[in-house]
C-alpha cells in the first residue's frame, strides 16, 4: 500500500496511526501542503485526489481519500486490528465520537481554512487564534463530558478505537496551535495513555521522513 500525506496533516496522521496499530506496511509519499504553491494542487496529485487534499490511500490499481473512509476500508478488509467493537450500538458510538472530530472540529481549523482567513478575510494572527481556541473549546468541551461516561484507558473503556485515533491526532493538532488543553482531564489521559503504545510513537508528525520540510 502507499499513502499520499504530509508530516503535520491531522488527517494523514490519523491514517498512519491505523497502519501502524493493524501493522499493515505501507509506503509514504509526501505531499508538501505549502512548499511549491502547495504541491497538493500540483496537477499529478490532483489526478489522483481532485479535491486537492491529503491523504490518499493506493492499494493496488484502488485509489481512496478521506480519512475515516480510508479506515473503514482497512477495516472491510480485515486486515490486523479490528478498531471498532462488535456490538452494534457500542460501533455506533464509537463512529459518532469519531465524526465529532472529524467532522465537527478539524474541518474549520485545517489549512484551507486557515489560507482563507488570512489571504480572502484578511485576519491578523490574533484573530485567526481566537477562530481555533473558539471552535476547539467548543468540540472538546463535549468530547470532555463524553468521555468522563465512557473511558477507560482510552476512549471506550480499555479498547483502542478509531475514536483515540481522531482524539490523539485532534490534540496533536490543538497543541501546534497553542490550545489551552488544561480544562481536559479525561482527554489528556486518553491522550497519554494512547502516546505509550508504538503505533502512536510511529505514526507522530515529528518521526516522519519529510517532517520539518
Amino acid at each position: 500500500m502507499k499513502l499520499y500525506g504530509y508530516w503535520r496533516s491531522t488527517a494523514a496522521y490519523r491514517v498512519r496511526i491505523a497502519l501502524h496499530l493493524k501493522g499493515i506496511r505501507f509506503d509514504s509519499v509526501s505531499v508538501h501542503l505549502v512548499a511549491n504553491g502547495g504541491e497538493q494542487h500540483h496537477e499529478n496529485y490532483v489526478a489522483i485526489n481532485p479535491n486537492h487534499l491529503v491523504p490518499t490511500l493506493i492499494d493496488g490499481d484502488f485509489s481512496l481519500h478521506q480519512s475515516l473512509a480510508i479506515i473503514d476500508y482497512l477495516e472491510a478488509k480485515e486486515l490486523g486490528l479490528s478498531l471498532y467493537p462488535d456490538n452494534v450500538q457500542a460501533r455506533a458510538k464509537v463512529q459518532a465520537l469519531a465524526l465529532d472530530i472529524a467532522c465537527e472540529i478539524h474541518p474549520l481549523n485545517n489549512l484551507r481554512v486557515q489560507q482563507y482567513l488570512a489571504t480572502e478575510l484578511k485576519l491578523k494572527n490574533e484573530a485567526k487564534a481566537a477562530w481555533v481556541d473558539h471552535w476547539m473549546a467548543l468540540g472538546f468541551s463535549a468530547i470532555e463530558k463524553q468521555l468522563v461516561q465512557s473511558a477507560g484507558c482510552y476512549c471506550f473503556q480499555d479498547k483502542i478505537t478509531v475514536a483515540d485515533i481522531c482524539l490523539v491526532a485532534q490534540v496533536y493538532n490543538a497543541t501546534r496551535f497553542n490550545v489551552d488543553m488544561s480544562a481536559y482531564p479525561c482527554i489528556n489521559q486518553v491522550v497519554d495513555n494512547c502516546n505509550k503504545l508504538a503505533a502512536f510513537q510511529l505514526a507522530l508528525p515529528e518521526n516522519q521522513e519529510d517532517a520539518q520540510t
